[in-house]
């Protein structure tokens, strides 16, 4: 008998705890807002976000597509009924400004406006931003790079860079984040700890990068069309990438060196997603390849979603397709002195929605993995 109310008194207790975990977690659900759901990263969210705990997606913006259901525009969504429709920003205003998150997925330029407006709106919502236009903390140099001036330098001074593992107690705190671009988060994540270690040096730094045709977005141009994209590899923006001075930023604020140029050269893959960036670095006096890694192994060592890998495996982008992952090893150059780097990321992921979420989970005090545990989609 004695046994049986033991029984009875654990089975309420359990009752109680679901109760009030089951509410507790109902009064954490955040609301979302994703402005411009209709391109590839707005929709690599919906396909994360629909897999968080504490969230919930309230309003989704498309301008062209305003009124549809968002699974016609993609249909790997038609089992999500629950989705809200498609709406027009300016039609939304008052479900955005009662949202607690807004990510932003609109071209640079136009995003600009729209925070602005947003900020005046909301002083409590928090904007994670996946353009270009907050990234750069010079805001001439956003103007020389994207050729107009910037209309918000307050919001800008107030940004903060969204390159999680590495400015983390910031993003915390932060009510703007700039969400870093797919090249520079492959290139940022191995290189800033070792510029910082002052174990290589920041001169003479190359970066060859290879991506999938998403980060190109998802309108229609001739050149990824499918004809002009299989079966051939091609170099562009050839010393005028506008992910130069992104990366510049972040490697000489590292190496506190105020003007460190980088030869940087990204090439286009026939193939949906993924980048893949092979780094040649000049070592510091004394330092050898195996101190690189070394080193960011120890960096990384407690983080979910950097890993180091192991002798002398090589990072493969399959082996990070629709993960949150980014790999890298370290390799030594048969030219003395030199290092060789490969980093791999998924650009959708790692490289852009992937990240937002994990700089809205660190916002929010959510468990950083939270809706981003998943394995690489491989084979």
């Amino acid at each position: 008998e004695l046994q049986l109310q033991d029984l009875r008194m654990k089975y309420f207790a359990a009752i109680i705890c679901t109760f009030l975990i089951g509410n507790t977690l109902s009064l954490a659900v955040k609301k979302v807002a994703i402005l411009g759901a209709s391109g590839y990263t707005g929709a690599e969210l919906v396909r994360l976000l629909t897999g968080h705990s504490s969230v919930n997606i309230d309003v989704l913006t498309a301008d062209r597509s305003a009124g549809m259901d968002f699974h016609k525009i993609y249909p790997q969504f038609s089992y999500r009924r629950d989705l809200p429709k498609l709406t027009k920003w300016e039609d939304s205003l008052q479900a955005i400004k009662n949202c607690d998150v807004a990510f932003c997925c609109l071209p640079h330029g136009t995003t600009q406006e729209i925070i602005k407006e947003l900020s005046s709106l909301s002083s409590t919502i928090k904007i994670i931003d996946l353009s270009a236009d907050f990234r750069l903390k010079n805001i001439d140099s956003y103007e020389q790079w994207y050729g107009k001036p910037h209309i918000a330098p307050s919001l800008q001074a107030e940004a903060v860079y969204g390159l999680t593992e590495l400015n983390r107690n910031a993003i915390k705190s932060a009510r703007l984040i700039a969400n870093p671009g797919c090249y520079p988060t492959a290139a940022q994540l191995p290189l800033i700890p070792l510029l910082k270690s002052k174990l290589i040096s920041p001169d003479d730094i190359i970066i060859d990068a290879k991506s999938g045709t998403t980060g190109a977005g998802r309108a229609p141009k001739e050149a990824f069309l499918y004809c002009e994209v299989t079966d051939g590899i091609q170099a562009y923006g050839v010393a005028s990438h506008r992910h130069s001075p992104e990366i510049e930023q972040g490697l000489s604020e590292a190496s506190g060196k105020n003007d460190v140029i980088i030869n940087f050269t990204p090439h286009l893959m026939p193939m949906s997603r993924g980048i893949l960036e092979t780094i040649y670095v000049k070592l510091s006096n004394g330092v050898t390849s195996q101190d690189l890694k070394e080193h960011l192994q120890k960096t990384y060592e407690d983080e979910p979603f950097v890993h180091v890998l192991e002798g002398s495996a090589l990072p493969q982008t399959r082996h990070v397709r629709g993960s949150n992952l980014c790999i890298m090893n370290v390799v030594a150059d048969r030219i003395p002195g030199r290092a060789i780097i490969i980093s791999a990321i998924d650009n959708l992921v790692k490289g852009a929605s992937g990240q937002a979420i994990q700089n809205m989970n660190a916002m929010f005090d959510f468990p950083e993995t939270t809706a981003l545990m998943q394995a690489p989609m491989f084979p």
